[in-house]
């Protein structure tokens, strides 16, 4: 019977059966020491000249040689312990040897230890990538983090159901990829961004809690917490509710118990704004987007540390300083800064310059007072406010935003991350969730100079179809809030969710607003508005981003470490080269052509 190195020791004294891969292999003239690894670890072979076979073979071998060895398990000589892996007091002494397979040279470091092989190459060659212990392990929780998640939503009484992958092309903000229809010349399938109206169809349908671990296709850019092409969500729906707090309190607990049960980390809040925001008897904050865009400069902030945005535009209210005649003065109040070089807040000021700033002002408070090349612009009252109001200490540093609203807190909302990271506020061990909500219905089009959706038009607008008939000017209408909530880890939007609009009447007045008549309404979701037609409940629901929120809980910084087969950054599979040109003869069955680029 073939056994693994997780329980060698067993079979002690006992003859057993193992399997590999060479690991390493040492000769020391009269015994040859091979160490061989399975998916669960590595046991040391002791390989004699009395069995000749078996040693003859063992001189040839190399590593990544597959090997079947039958042998009697026994201890080590206390000198010859290796403390450093869980089977070092153990050691096969093997009677058969039989090679499996051959390995040419590699091409990837299929070990831990020594130089890592560049992502690229490990990429390519992702099927020797993953014999690496860390990969090994990451596979394996990955599969109990499923597994965990599945047997919490069976507890609450969900549903599993699947959705179709071949779907219809739906408006959820990204591209779709499309799928031509062979039967059906010059129409398209989509693969699904999501199965949100599946879902939804489902409530209509009489399921009163549905899920799915869902894999979802958008055809967006990579970057290092995105992947391309396609990822997996826990999608889950809930008939019958109308408040999204409902919703909440159905699945934090879920994310609670992978925090501190699965992941083994703590559960902070380390803002005092957000502590706010805790309703009495929950852990997690319900963070208004305005008040999250207003004390942190994104709707995804990271709670770990604080370091809000603090506002000084009533300071400046009359100042005589001409950069800070702004419509709107604020403040980071960064603890520790006062020790950055002049070439580290050169760079600061450099990003602050790429996200649209003119410059970084700043006061560095050190133990022989303020020092910055504006205090001489400032009044005495002014300074003294400014340190007041920021809290400021000896050895903090106080940097300045002055301009329009929306942009101040997008640059120093940046910049607090960039500081953080800098400063190393982030804390692997601990992890800081939050709730973001009220999200804005509409939102001003700069560009278009017209009103457009905030989020997702298919949530329901708090206060339903009464808000909606009272908004009549723009203010009004941009003041309107949706029932949408996102929930954000350490600084990472993971889910997103909403109380749907499952009114037609509602449907048709939201869209109305926005200049679109019924008819275009109805000619891009009818199949919704019809089955919404016919006693459709309310119903709300979220879809947790897995691949994200296994990435945080793993201390993982690339998305890309904790997927068996991703593509690159550029969105290329290396190791099975897609996407591929295909012959013509599947081009004429899908009624395409390719257009040569000019």
């Amino acid at each position: 019977m073939r056994i693994y190195t997780d329980n060698l020791s067993d079979f002690l004294g006992k003859e057993v059966m193992v399997e590999g891969w060479v690991n390493s292999r040492r000769d020391h003239g009269g015994l040859i020491f091979i160490d061989l690894r399975d998916s669960r670890g590595i046991v040391q072979l002791v390989v004699t000249p009395e069995t000749e076979a078996a040693f003859k073979l063992a001189e040839t071998v190399r590593d990544e040689f597959v090997l079947r060895v039958v042998g009697k398990m026994r201890r080590r000589d206390p000198e010859l312990v290796n403390p450093n892996i869980p089977t070092g007091e153990i050691e096969l002494v093997v009677s058969e040897l039989t090679l499996l397979n051959r390995s040419e040279p590699l091409p990837v470091n299929t070990h831990d230890d020594g130089l890592q092989s560049s992502e690229e190459m490990r990429l390519k060659y992702r099927y020797l990538d993953l014999r690496r212990p860390s990969m090994q392990k990451r596979l394996k929780r990955r599969s109990e983090f499923y597994r965990f998640i599945r047997n919490y939503m069976y507890d609450r009484g969900f549903t599993e159901i699947t959705t179709p992958i071949l779907a219809n092309s739906s408006p959820e903000g990204a591209r779709d990829f499309l799928v031509p229809s062979r039967l059906h010349p010059g129409k398209f399938y989509a693969l699904p961004q999501a199965p949100q109206q599946f879902k939804q169809l489902l409530m209509v349908g009489g399921v009163e809690k549905y899920f799915q671990i869902a894999p979802c296709f958008r055809d967006e850019d990579p970057r290092a917490d995105r992947l391309y092409g396609d990822f997996y969500q826990l999608d889950f729906e809930m008939a019958f509710v109308d408040d999204g707090e409902i919703v909440r309190k159905e699945i934090q607990p879920l994310y609670e118990k992978l925090v501190k049960e699965f992941a083994g980390k703590k559960l902070v809040c380390k803002s005092e704004v957000a502590k706010k925001y805790i309703p009495e008897g929950e852990t997690v904050p319900r963070l208004p987007f305005e008040v999250a865009m207003e004390n942190y400069g994104v709707d995804k902030p990271d709670l770990r540390y604080g370091m809000e945005l603090i506002e000084l535009t009533d300071v400046f209210e009359k100042t005589d300083f001409k950069v800070f005649k702004q419509p709107c003065v604020k403040a980071l109040c960064v603890k520790g800064a006062a020790a950055l070089t002049r070439r580290e807040i050169d760079e600061f000021t450099e990003q602050a310059r790429k996200l649209g700033a003119g410059g970084l002002a700043y006061i560095l408070y050190t133990a022989e007072g303020e020092k910055s090349p504006i205090l001489k612009f400032m009044s005495a009252e002014e300074i003294a406010a400014v340190r007041k109001k920021t809290g400021a200490k000896e050895g903090d540093a106080v940097f300045f935003g002055a301009d329009e609203r929306a942009k101040v807190n997008k640059v120093l909302g940046q910049l607090r991350i960039a500081f953080a990271d800098h400063l190393g506020m982030k804390d692997n061990k601990e992890v800081a969730l939050t709730w973001v909500v009220d999200f804005p219905f509409y939102e001003w089009d700069e560009k278009n100079k017209k009103l457009d959706f905030g989020h997702n038009p298919f949530s329901m607008p708090k206060g339903g179809m009464e808000a909606l008939e009272k908004a009549e000017s723009t203010e009004e209408k941009l003041a309107i809030v949706a029932d949408q909530y996102d929930m954000v880890m350490n600084g990472y939007e993971v889910a997103s969710g909403a109380v749907r609009n499952y009114n037609p009447e509602i449907m048709y007045k939201v869209f109305n607003i926005l200049g679109y008549n019924n008819e275009y309404v109805e000619a891009r979701f009818g199949g919704m508005l019809s089955a919404f037609k016919f006693g459709a409940p309310p119903h709300a629901g979220a879809a947790p981003g897995l691949d994200r929120i296994f990435m945080v809980l793993e201390d993982e910084e690339n998305i890309r470490d904790i997927v068996a087969f991703p593509k690159n950054g550029n969105g290329v599979d290396l190791m099975m080269n897609s996407p591929s040109e295909v012959d013509q003869v599947q081009l004429d069955e899908a009624h395409l052509a390719i257009i040569p680029e000019e």
